[in-house]
């Protein structure tokens, strides 16, 4: 287990975020916050969570809630949210980010679903035994003993809840030719973050006008192209630190215009800086 934390008393703000080696390098993350905000963005893995004091708000399939303390938050792979405060004393929550790999191969032995990523439709959802259950699974991620148990706990928590609050996705209908069009575009944005490529010029790529791609690729990611860019950025980034690249090196060779930039963007999406992303993998 690698943690590291960061605190700065005058916000009364603390957050400590860690992988898990025992669980394939599950992330975790442990935090209070006040004035921490964070902007529509979105992880290649799950987000589960549990308020453990004051309330948070967040944005999630289209629209805004509120998630009160004990209460779990769900968010999808790949969903599009935000987070910030519900109240002026901040709010306290543990969550952890399992990949829809994991969630994937939990699920095999289950009667529905056998094998299938899961889907949460509500993002808040209020269970006292689950989140207790999650409570316990996190005490567990925080130490280093007891390696069986630990699994079982966090493993077991996880099966609940995709039975109890999971539904399969609906395959999705054909694609139209615009959203073909937009699905090369996210792939090259996907393919190469780093690009400094112009809307007329990805426009120009699927021969679509650049108001139309606008409005087809905000409606298909829930971003427009410039902010879908930024999370792609983030999430080369954040290979190459675990790879054992500097953070300059990661900022500069992703598109960011300097570190503070990087610095900026990865607190808002990930809750801590990149240098305290870093000291969590050593």
């Amino acid at each position: 287990m690698k943690v590291e934390g960061t605190a700065h008393k005058a916000s009364r703000e603390q957050a400590h975020f860690m992988h898990v080696d025992d669980l394939g390098g599950l992330e975790v993350l442990q935090a209070t916050y006040r004035r921490q905000t964070f902007s529509r963005h979105s992880h290649e893995g799950f987000c589960v969570g549990v308020i453990d004091d004051g309330a948070q708000r967040f944005y999630r399939t289209g629209g805004e809630h509120v998630a009160p303390l004990g209460s779990i938050i769900l968010v999808n792979a790949d969903d599009i949210h935000t987070g910030s405060s519900a109240t002026e004393e901040g709010w306290s929550y543990q969550a952890m980010y399992p990949t829809p790999e994991l969630l994937a191969f939990l699920s095999r032995d289950l009667k529905t679903g056998a094998g299938a990523t899961p889907y949460f439709p509500n993002p808040v959802v209020h269970d006292v035994g689950l989140a207790g259950q999650l409570r316990m699974a996190f005490s567990l991620l925080r130490s280093d003993e007891n390696r069986l148990m630990k699994e079982t706990m966090v493993f077991s928590a996880l099966t609940w809840l995709m039975l109890r609050h999971g539904k399969s996705r609906i395959d999705p209908a054909p694609q139209s030719r615009a959203q073909s069009q937009v699905a090369r575009v996210k792939a090259f944005l996907d393919d190469f973050p780093e690009a400094d490529v112009s809307l007329l010029e990805l426009a120009e790529r699927v021969a679509l006008s650049p108001y139309y791609l606008l409005r087809q690729f905000q409606q298909a990611t829930g971003l427009p192209p410039h902010a879908y860019q930024i999370q792609a950025r983030l999430r080369k980034a954040r290979g190459m630190l675990k790879a054992g690249s500097s953070v300059l090196d990661s900022a500069l060779s992703c598109g960011f215009h300097d570190q503070s930039h990087f610095h900026r963007h990865f607190r808002k999406s990930m809750g801590v800086t990149p240098g305290d992303y870093v000291k969590s993998l050593k």
